[in-house]
């Protein structure tokens, strides 16, 4: 394989394996065979350290903060500033996960862990960022192991329980919210059970809870110990049960295994005849492996179909996705980490605040009249440090809003211009265009780009100031949006 279309389709592995990669890491993975690549990728993602920012100790949520002032040790505007540090504490493990993802060694572990985000979503209630860090951790952990350990250890997550609100599931009282999103969003997908099963499986969920400091607790007082009929099965089932009757049903691998496809794959349908084999196919190996996540994504990102040329630039890059990508590949950080929350709410995704139990639909929902032109500035702003003269998206939710805090839309970074242009040390003045594209996108350039791109770059007096303005350029091309 010639030197050229490896380098493209190392590109477009690491975006979509992980955060992208930078000119260096690109050319050292064209010294080696692809397989090798992929494996050491599935090598550095092999060992996980926790995110901390709160200590359970330390921990003071809502309710128990409401339970202070009507004690007596709070005031109301005590009360007010408490709840704002406990909002801080998610957004600073909002900032600190997007920094694993940017130079953590566990990309790929990280880009799993996005996915199972949006897969098992979730948002912290009363402003609870024990319960989040927690869940996001339990996530990150097992991003990449089996999946019915991924699911029962989601399942039983305060931050989960409390946000299908199965702490108010009890006997005679039965709460049916759990249950339904359990097989509707995590296995089976809508369709594929009944309502009588939603029913009798939120029987058996009955006395799943948790306690104010963070752990799950089985409550027989309030658990329905009667017999319940869960797809054609009848016994005095518990919520373990449950999960093991819907790791048992082939449709699970079949559902968890199209929404991966779709991520990592194809975005949009998966219908056609062709799509529609390969899922089964690697749903019955799914199956087979019990629920084996790394088997998974190895036979993917090692089979020749995964770089089919139809898949490369198909995928709309996420919010989250394009942060991370610019500040892997430039190795750029913020001097104020603030701004980083502000992209995430102006173009959308603010990580921990999916916008429904579904997470976020992806695809070209992404991109909207509102969206698309911060989208292509963006590069531009994080260069070049500038003020933004956008606003967020008014999404209405009052959560996201109180993320923000003055000064988010000033854009002032430090990148590692060094270490990027030593890159390129060895390219020729005219192959540096193309050199940088290949880097940068997933598509070649046009020849009207690359006479547009050089035309903005003519200006330039030194060869570094050349590669940074025909960096600026190319990131602002639309193409620069997809992987």
């Amino acid at each position: 394989m010639d030197t050229k279309r490896k380098q493209a389709q190392l590109r477009y592995l690491y975006s979509r394996a992980a955060f992208g990669a930078t000119p260096a890491e690109l050319h050292r993975a064209t010294e080696k065979p692809l397989r090798k690549t992929i494996r050491q990728l599935f090598h550095d993602s092999a060992s996980v350290d926790d995110l901390l920012i709160v200590k359970p100790a330390e921990n003071q949520p809502r309710q128990a903060l409401r339970q202070l002032v009507r004690d007596g040790q709070l005031d109301r505007e005590m009360l007010k500033e408490r709840i704002r540090l406990n909002t801080q504490q998610i957004r600073d493990l909002n900032l600190l996960w997007l920094d694993r993802m940017v130079a953590g060694p566990g990309a790929l572990r990280e880009k799993m862990a996005l996915f199972w985000h949006g897969h098992f979503a979730c948002r912290p209630s009363g402003q609870n960022a024990l319960f989040m860090q927690q869940y996001v951790n339990t996530i990150r952990r097992n991003a990449l192991g089996k999946f019915g350990d991924l699911l029962m250890s989601v399942s039983k997550e305060p931050a989960m329980l409390q946000f299908l609100n199965n702490q108010q599931n009890k006997k005679n009282a039965p709460n049916e919210n759990f249950a339904r999103e359990v097989m509707e969003l995590f296995t089976l997908g809508r369709g594929n059970y009944t309502e009588h099963d939603i029913k009798e499986a939120a029987r058996a969920f009955t006395g799943w809870q948790y306690t104010p400091d963070g752990k799950f607790v089985f409550r027989e007082r309030v658990h329905d110990a009667a017999d319940k009929t869960i797809f054609g099965k009848t016994g005095p089932f518990v919520g373990e049960d449950v999960i093991a009757m819907l790791l048992e049903n082939r449709q699970t691998a079949r559902f968890v295994v199209g929404k991966v496809y779709r991520y990592f794959v194809a975005d949009g349908s998966v219908d056609d005849r062709e799509t529609s084999r390969r899922i089964e196919e690697l749903a019955g190996q799914f199956y087979k492996s019990g629920y084996d996540i790394t088997d998974l994504m190895e036979t993917i990102f090692n089979a020749d179909w995964f770089y089919e040329p139809r898949n490369v630039g198909a995928h709309i890059k996420s919010p989250v996705e394009l942060l991370a990508g610019m500040r892997h590949t430039l190795g750029i950080t913020f001097d104020q980490p603030q701004p980083q929350i502000f992209v995430q709410r102006t173009l959308g995704q603010t990580l921990f605040y999916p916008p429904n139990v579904a997470g976020w639909p992806g695809g070209r929902n992404w991109i909207d009249s509102s969206s698309l032109l911060f989208r292509m500035q963006l590069p531009a702003y994080v260069l070049k440090a500038a003020d933004v003269p956008v606003r967020p998206k008014e999404d209405g939710d009052v959560n996201t809003e109180s993320l923000a805090r003055k000064g988010s839309a000033s854009f002032h970074t430090t990148v590692d211009w060094v270490a990027y242009e030593q890159a390129f040390a060895n390219t020729d003045d005219p192959m540096l265009t193309n050199a940088i594209a290949e880097v940068l996108l997933p598509l070649p350039l046009r020849p009207d780009q690359r006479t547009l791109i050089d035309n903005q770059a003519a200006s330039a007096t030194t060869r570094s100031e050349r590669i940074r303005s025909l960096t600026a350029s190319i990131m602002s091309l639309p193409e620069y949006q997809l992987s």
